[in-house]
């Protein structure tokens, strides 16, 4: 299956983006993405060492920064 396929099935779904050059992970839910894995986040939270630092809101990814896309459980 292609990348873009399984992270069309986690829209609405709430999701962690590691980015390039951040030591920070952002988690929030999935909104929507496109053919390019650009992503846009709804109720974005950065997180660091598993502690929330700050509320970020909506943001939009631009797939070429992305590294990792991982589901969030329950």
């Amino acid at each position: 299956m292609f990348p873009n396929k399984k992270v069309q099935k986690m829209i609405g779904s709430k999701i962690q983006v590691e980015m390039k050059g951040d030591l920070h992970l952002l988690e929030g839910t999935l909104s929507s993405a496109d053919d390019y894995m650009n992503l846009h986040l709804v109720d974005t939270v950065e997180i660091a060492n598993g502690e929330r630092l700050r509320s970020l809101g909506s943001v939009v990814l631009r797939g070429n920064n992305i590294i990792l896309v991982i589901p969030v459980e329950g």
